[in-house]
């Protein structure tokens, strides 16, 4: 009998441990040999078999071009999952899981805030109905928004920005954030510690067919945060 393809990867503890590692933040080799507690050759050996089987991808980093950024392709996971489920039985289908959001702050940072993380934060606040308090920032902020962000998310998300503008780090330095996420591999570097901060590497687009491909790419990311600002808001209701 064959397993299917998720089992046989997902199995192995060091893979597993590997894609937990991943499945909240971009991460480096280095950083995930020091997760692990592995050698990086070994690291790399498994790295290569999720990437073959299509759960994990690399991309370069933008701040060193010798280095580049893993990323778990939740999607992908989140398919083989269903069907594995449905290989053992038609019930174990997945179902999606509800979403109720409380007193959650959410911030996004890139280096200009002109284009990732104003996409990021419009898609969250889309994707939650406004209901959680979102904002984004940038390292070094440019002048305004960048003409494609507001193109692509009146396009294709059907969001007007309106009068919005960058701001820095500076602007925001005074309020709690249950969570950070740095959008920009420069960013990351020079961005000040924030307690549970993530990464995603996502690349700088550069004419609108990419700014599309960002968006799209950013808004899948988006919804796979969603469940971890439900834990949230259930963990700040306890006592």
């Amino acid at each position: 009998m064959t397993l299917p393809a998720f089992v046989r990867l997902a199995a192995h503890p060091l893979r597993w441990a590997l894609l937990k590692a991943l499945a909240g933040s971009d991460l480096r080799v280095r950083e995930l040999t020091e997760r692990v507690g592995q050698p990086q050759n070994l690291v790399s050996y498994h790295l290569r078999l999720l990437r073959d089987g299509g759960l994990v991808t690399a991309t370069r980093s933008s701040f060193d071009g010798r280095d580049s950024y893993y990323h778990l392709d939740l999607d992908a996971c989140e398919a083989a999952l269903d069907g594995t489920g449905a290989a053992l039985h038609p019930a174990l289908r997945r179902e999606p899981a509800p979403t109720t959001f409380g007193r959650v702050a959410v911030l996004f940072i890139c280096t200009g805030n002109s284009a990732r993380s104003p996409i990021a934060e419009a898609l969250l606040r889309r994707r939650t109905g406004g209901k959680i308090s979102v904002a984004s920032a940038g390292t070094r902020p440019k002048a305004a928004l960048h003409p494609d962000t507001l193109r692509v998310l009146r396009d294709d998300f059907g969001l007007d920005l309106g009068e919005q503008r960058t701001r820095s780090l500076d602007a925001v330095a005074g309020r709690r954030f249950d969570h950070v996420v740095t959008l920009c591999d420069k960013a990351r570097e020079v961005c000040p510690e924030f307690p549970g901060r993530r990464h995603w590497s996502v690349a700088e687009p550069a004419g609108y067919a990419a700014f599309r491909r960002t968006a799209a790419e950013i808004d899948v990311r988006v919804r796979h945060l969603l469940p971890d600002l439900v834990v949230a808001q259930g963990k700040e209701a306890q006592p």
